[in-house]
């Protein structure tokens, strides 16, 4: 599940939303109100329950051959996704939607590296949402490895002390 040209992807398990109005989420990091989406790079960032915490780990061209085979290791790809295994069965069968927006209205946001982007205006959906489907089949599909661990920490703990490129959702929903 990815955008078209000229599109980025809001993600929810809410499939009734009409418009989206920006907002400061109770867990904001900022301040402003905006409305939230994500380009093709990060759409499988959100193949999840919005609540599933996860840690997330890609090799980039500053990524050492050491740490790309430490923390991705021999299972393939340039991707690797973390899960606890209490998240497992949400996963098989939550029912996530992608609305698919205008990119027009919205601008990047993150630095040094965009990890998303923003509208501070109200926002139209371009179409009704489309159920993303089978989540464990959309990893397998874009041939990102998807581990199922007892806890984050650990795995957290070696990407954020590595050269890989990271992002961690939710964390503070994972187990301590």
């Amino acid at each position: 599940m990815r955008p078209d040209p000229g599109e980025v992807l809001h993600f929810s398990e809410d499939a009734t939303i009409r418009v989206f109005d920006p907002h400061v989420a109770r867990t904001a990091r900022q301040r402003e109100a905006f409305v939230w989406a994500v380009d093709a790079e990060r759409c499988p960032d959100y193949w999840f329950p919005r609540q599933c915490p996860r840690a997330m780990a890609w090799a980039t061209p500053q990524s050492s051959t050491e740490d790309i085979g430490r923390i991705i290791g021999l299972g393939g790809g340039a991707r690797v996704h973390a899960v606890e295994y209490g998240w497992l069965e949400r996963i098989r069968t939550a029912r996530v939607f992608a609305y698919r927006l205008p990119a027009a209205a919205f601008r990047p946001i993150g630095e040094p590296d965009p990890h998303a982007f923003v509208a501070v205006n109200r926002v139209r959906r371009l179409r009704p949402p489309e159920p993303v489907g089978d989540l464990l089949a959309l990893h397998e599909a874009a041939g990102i490895q998807l581990r199922v661990l007892p806890a984050l920490t650990e795995f957290w703990a070696a990407v954020t002390a590595s050269s890989l490129g990271f992002s961690g959702i939710r964390l503070r929903n994972a187990r301590i």
